[in-house]
């Protein structure tokens, strides 16, 4: 981060300050990590109450705290060091909302139930084949985590993508309003939050929120083959799409040939043809890279610049990573589950060359609210017309097993932990299997496969 002043800061806050005009170049919510020149933001949660630490913070080398509530026991010079605000929670999104404004560069925001990391990914890899591109790390996409990316700006960007993610409306909307995307991209509106929102079409909204940030004449770019976002018309707007299925598209993936660790295909873009490879398996990964070509399209490059670029996509996270061990092939897909990746996911283990056997180890795919049961189910009895064997755990993940057993799949069980699905895939698995792990994060799926499958490459 560079250095932003104390009165910089005050303004951009909507606070009151009287003190030195300090500089400041770390925000920080926690006050053990204080440091450079630290703003500590004290937020009241509900375990614990920053406010608490204020005092412990301003002796410990923060130079200011942002504060909701008054502060007992302070010193007045450190009395003098605090911004007193409405609500510390937005203070952060407040900051770099500021911070984006010192910067020109060419920003794609980008949001979806299912998919938006990966093609936040493949969008990166697009632009930086020509552009110095800064894009969010990890799960950085929420009003902590995109003021943490957006901090990282400096005047050698050239572009930024920024991933949105949401628990509830308004979410977007706050975070499309601190980076003002020159382009909009919506990956896909599934089912995922339906606990929180009630109906796909509520969920479909919060999603169209990233809108709000966007200027007129900004292109915003849209899965087809999605029933819901293939009806979006944004006059202001220029609505372009993408897809494998839909008849009106933009930009279509054609001639798919998922290989091992790879997937090949044809980009059809107005008149032209253009091959391309990407070291991810699975057509719902060739949708993904279709957003990243637009993108690249519409930031200058050429349709060739554009799909050869996709090449240098870099798979992150526990997303589709293929390791080997003891002549077991094991996918890590342990980052999220939904209805749409699960289906996906399945997909591509189909199509995979297995000399062995295909076991999927599951858990439960969460906030999916009235859809849970049935989505649970219809994974089950997919996953029985792909897999060999399904072990799996978690409150719901006997309603995989019911699935599985209703569609023809005898060698399916439920587990009720960790450790004893752990211990079941150990005894279950030999050289030539594919083992297929796969469930929402909260889960800790991982854990297993990295307890079964120690220092796998």
């Amino acid at each position: 981060m560079e250095q932003m002043s104390a009165y910089e800061i005050a303004k951009a806050l909507n606070a009151e300050y009287h003190g030195e005009d300090v500089a400041i170049d770390h925000i920080s919510t926690d006050s053990r990590d204080l440091s450079g020149n630290c703003l500590f933001v004290a937020l009241e949660g509900e375990r614990t109450d920053g406010h608490r630490y204020v005092a412990a913070a301003l002796r410990g080398g923060a130079r200011l705290a942002a504060v909701q509530k008054p502060v007992e026991g302070l010193a007045p010079e450190e009395e003098s060091r605090l911004l007193r605000v409405e609500n510390t929670f937005y203070a952060p999104l407040a900051i770099a909302a500021a911070y984006r404004r010192r910067y020109s560069l060419l920003t794609v925001g980008v949001t979806g139930s299912v998919g938006k990391t990966t093609t936040k990914d493949f969008i990166a890899a697009v632009l930086s084949a020509r552009y110095k591109t800064l894009k969010s790390q990890g799960n950085h996409n929420n009003e902590f985590g995109l003021p943490v990316t957006v901090f990282e700006l400096d005047p050698s960007y050239q572009a930024g993508v920024f991933e949105m993610g949401m628990d509830a409306r308004g979410d977007i909307s706050r975070l499309t309003a601190v980076v003002k995307p020159d382009i909009g991209v919506i990956t896909n509106v599934g089912v995922s939050h339906l606990e929180r929102l009630g109906t796909r079409e509520n969920i479909l909204a919060a999603k169209l929120e990233i809108t709000e940030g966007m200027a007129d004449g900004s292109p915003l770019i849209l899965c087809g083959d999605n029933d819901l976002l293939s009806t979006v018309e944004i006059p202001r707007l220029r609505v372009l799409r993408y897809g494998i299925e839909a008849p009106e598209l933009d930009a279509r993936a054609e001639e798919i040939v998922t290989g091992e660790g790879e997937t090949r295909f044809v980009i059809v873009w107005k008149d032209g043809r253009y091959p391309a490879r990407i070291p991810a398996m699975g057509r719902h990964n060739a949708m993904n890279a279709l957003a990243g070509f637009l993108v690249g399209i519409e930031a200058g490059m050429t349709p060739e610049e554009a799909a050869e670029a996709l090449s240098g996509y870099a798979i992150s996270g526990m997303r589709q990573r293929v390791r080997l061990w003891n002549g077991i092939k094991v996918v890590e897909d342990c980052y999220n589950a939904a209805p749409d990746s699960m289906n996906a996911a399945l997909d591509t283990l189909s199509g995979m060359e297995c000399e062995g056997r295909k076991i999927c180890v599951f858990a439960d795919m969460r906030e999916l609210g009235s859809a849970s049961d049935e989505s649970h189910r219809a994974i089950g009895q997919h996953a029985a017309r792909v897999a060999d064997k399904l072990l799996v755990y978690g409150p719901q993940s006997h309603l995989y097993v019911e699935g599985a057993n209703a569609a023809g799949l005898s060698d399916a069980r439920e587990y009720p932990d960790r450790p004893a699905l752990t211990q079941a895939v150990r005894e279950a698995v030999r050289p030539g299997d594919i083992v297929w792990f796969k469930g929402s994060l909260l889960m800790n799926l991982e854990e297993v496969l990295r307890a079964v499958f120690p220092d796998a490459e």
